[in-house]
Order: C-alpha cells, then structure tokens, then sequence
C-alpha cells in the first residue's frame, strides 16, 4: 500500500532518492523533486528496520506512469524493486488502472523488460543520463507526460 506523502516512511523514501539520484547519478537536485510528488502515491520497501526501497506513481487519464524507482545500493539485486513494481501496480490494478508507463535509464531496460515492458520512441536525456520510453501495454503511441 502507498505511504501518505510527507509521512516519515514518506520522508525517509524522499531521502533514498537524494542518495541514489543525486549522490549517485549525480542528478541536479532540482531535478529530483517536482510537483507530482504532493499528488503521486509512494510506495516503500522496508528491510532490517529502515525505508531501502522506493517508487512513485502517477495515475494519469491515459495511464499509471511509474517512476522515481530507487532501491539502496547494498540492498540492489534481492528482488527489492521487482517485488515493490509489482506491489504498486497490483495497487492500480485494484483502482481499475491497467495501463502502466515509464521513462528507464537505458542501462535498465532490460530489467523492466523481463517485466513485460516495451520500449518505444527515441532515447532522450534525464537527469543527464540517457532513457526510454517504456510501457506494458499494447497501444501505437502513447502521451508522453512528465
């Protein structure tokens, strides 16, 4: 289930994203947080008593777009993110939402393809790394929406 925004689950996810987006990548600060964060619902995942995964999503009139997926390094490869994007998209799927969208960095595609996603559209810079496009479900073009 999603955390309330500005909840301190809330607030340590926030903090997550600081460490792996600008510590990490090195994505401008400014860049980090947007407006969408107050509307999006938050999803955490918790180990040895502390937030060490998390995500974002925005439900939109064309689709759920999933972002902001942030897993902490020591705990990268235990299926953390895996299990987090399919919590969060049981959630939509709960609200009657089935179609789900994603910009990744291109270095990752291949691991939301092993979860049914399909890139589509040119690679563009974010954050100063280059993404994709993603979605899961089969449409011709889809409304890009940051």
């Amino acid at each position: 289930m999603p955390v309330p925004v500005f909840s301190s689950l809330c607030n340590a996810a926030f903090s997550l994203r600081r460490e792996v987006f600008v510590q990490e990548q090195n994505v401008p600060i400014e860049e980090e947080h947007d407006a969408h964060d107050v509307t999006a619902s938050h999803f955490v995942a918790i180990a040895d008593g502390e937030v060490v995964g998390t995500l974002r999503l925005l439900f939109l009139p064309e689709h759920v777009k999933i972002g902001r997926v942030a897993v902490r390094k020591s705990y990268r490869g235990q299926g953390i993110a895996r299990r987090m994007i399919g919590a969060a998209m049981a959630h939509a799927r709960e609200r009657g939402q089935d179609r789900f969208y994603l910009t990744a960095q291109s270095d990752k595609l291949g691991f939301y393809e092993s979860l049914g996603f399909v890139a589509f559209g040119p690679e563009f810079m974010d954050g100063g790394m280059p993404h994709r496009a993603m979605r899961d479900y089969d449409r011709q073009s889809a409304v890009l929406v940051d």
